[in-house]
């Protein structure tokens, strides 16, 4: 039963793999276009100016669907790459420890911009505090976004690893999986 909807289905299924994967491609070795952002205690932060110099973990939400899967890169990006014990090699277990910058960007766009100050406000409260500094608050359009970064679904988030220039190297979208964190850690370790 189930070979026959996927034989008779086959060309959307091919149809839809080549498109996700053309979409994504489309913006690999693009710029990240310049985004006016600001930490919960309004730092403003310039991407990706202000992350030259080093690889920069960018996650982007503009949804409350699409921040609940953006959550679920925290813990492992934070244990990957935020967390930094002494030293740059743990001499027991062999971990190399990343010089990256990582950063979660909820984005409020529309009418929601209102919320921005709330939303500062309970992720004060509310978040570890060692996470605090790796997110980011984006308020303003979210076109010039879509259009440049390819989103083409409001409610999953969408990764981007930028180089140390601010050059898109790797994109992928959805939850967290060990596949696309092997991905990142990739081309980070370079």
């Amino acid at each position: 039963m189930i070979s026959s909807i996927i034989k008779r289905h086959l060309p959307l299924i091919i149809l839809f793999t080549c498109l996700i994967t053309t979409l994504k491609g489309q913006v690999i070795g693009s710029q990240f276009p310049s985004m006016n952002t600001s930490t919960a205690d309004d730092k403003m932060v310039d991407l990706p100016h202000d992350t030259k110099g080093k690889y920069t973990l960018l996650g982007l939400a503009f949804s409350k669907k699409s921040e609940d899967d953006l959550n679920t890169w925290m813990e492992p990006v934070f244990w990957k790459f935020i967390d930094k014990p002494e030293g740059k090699i743990d001499q027991l277990f062999g971990n190399y420890q990343y010089d990256v910058n990582a950063f979660f960007v909820p984005m409020f766009t529309g009418v929601k911009t209102a919320a921005t100050k709330t939303a500062k406000r309970q992720a004060l409260k509310k978040m570890d505090p060692r996470l605090i500094p790796s997110i980011l608050f984006y308020k303003g359009k979210l076109k010039p976004y879509k259009d440049a970064l390819d989103f083409q679904q409001r409610d999953i988030p969408y990764f981007f690893v930028l180089d140390k220039n601010g050059k898109i190297v790797y994109a992928t979208s959805g939850r967290y999986s060990d596949e696309k964190m092997n991905k990142v850690e990739e081309i980070v370790g370079e």
